[in-house]
């Protein structure tokens, strides 16, 4: 969580270097270097089973791509990273209900009503500072975060069975075909004003968000349970204002501080809402349809 806080400040950093879609992509090169070092160090195989290729496609699309992707064009379209941090404050419930779908569990209603009061008061954030409307910045925004909350959850999903440092080289190893001649492309054809301020920030999103910061994070969620390893997220937002302030200068109101308390509250009602149901089904596996609902006050109904 605090590898990721500092993610927004450091991409806005490495853009005033260099292009949009160089510091997204590109990070992803940097990250995978590491990977590949960490793999053959360790002496384990480059590449995934086989098996299992479909799900770390699927973990690459999302958090190795989706997330800078998005999230870097909804900063340079003018998003400021105080605005940014507080949208993507739902990331918690978003994952809470991506392993809903994925592991088959049946929360209570009032986990749901949670979530939506989450996304009502993001909503009434933005078009408040929009001027009654949604930004394109904005919905870039929510691209991000469900690119993020899937990543989440189907990376958290392969760390049952392989360790998470080697669930996320995978991904990043996976994504090479694309994010390596992509990144080359955009290097040669792009724009570069390195500066001691915008390689910080590029080192920093691409060793440290997109590679170390994943190793502790996907082994925690296969540990503690995704939906309710992922509350450890609540105080991202807040963290990243805090960056945004002191690395940024970045002048927010009232507003925006009491907007990220709402969602923290909202966030926090959907962990203690959450019904922990079965184990989730193998990689690969359908979702059940149905889960038995279980509580722990009622062992009789257990049994």
């Amino acid at each position: 969580m605090l590898a990721f806080s500092m993610t927004f400040p450091g991409t806005v950093f490495a853009m005033r270097g260099f292009d949009p879609y160089l510091v997204a992509i590109g990070r992803a090169v940097l990250a995978a270097l590491c990977a590949v070092a960490c793999l053959l160090v360790a002496r384990v195989p480059l590449l995934p089973p086989r098996r299992h290729l479909r799900a770390y496609v699927l973990t690459s699309a999302t958090v190795v791509f989706g997330f800078p992707v998005f999230s870097g064009l909804a900063l340079h379209g003018g998003a400021s990273t105080a605005h940014s941090a507080v949208v993507i404050g739902l990331l918690p419930a978003a994952t809470a209900a991506f392993a809903v779908l994925r592991a088959g569990e049946r929360p209570r209603p009032m986990f749901w009503v949670a979530c939506g009061l989450g996304a009502v008061s993001i909503t009434v954030f933005t078009l408040s500072q929009g001027g009654g409307r949604v930004s394109a910045a904005d919905l870039l925004l929510v691209l991000a975060l469900l690119s993020a909350a899937f990543g989440y959850t189907e990376g958290a999903r392969l760390a049952r069975e392989t360790p998470g440092w080697r669930v996320i080289s995978y991904a990043l190893v996976v994504a090479t075909p694309v994010s390596v001649p992509v990144t080359i492309l955009l290097a040669v054809t792009t724009e570069l004003r390195p500066s001691v301020a915008a390689l910080a920030g590029f080192a920093w999103v691409g060793v440290i968000s997109m590679f170390l910061g994943f190793v502790p994070w996907y082994a925690g969620l296969a540990m503690g349970g995704i939906a309710r390893a992922g509350q450890t997220q609540l105080a991202q937002p807040l963290l990243t204002l805090l960056w945004a302030w002191l690395l940024l200068a970045e002048d927010f109101g009232p507003a925006t501080i009491l907007a990220a308390l709402v969602v923290l509250v909202c966030v926090a009602a959907t962990q203690r809402a959450r019904i922990t149901a079965t184990e989730a089904p193998p990689i690969g596996a359908p979702a059940p349809a149905s889960v038995p609902v279980v509580t722990r006050t009622s062992p009789d109904t257990a049994r």
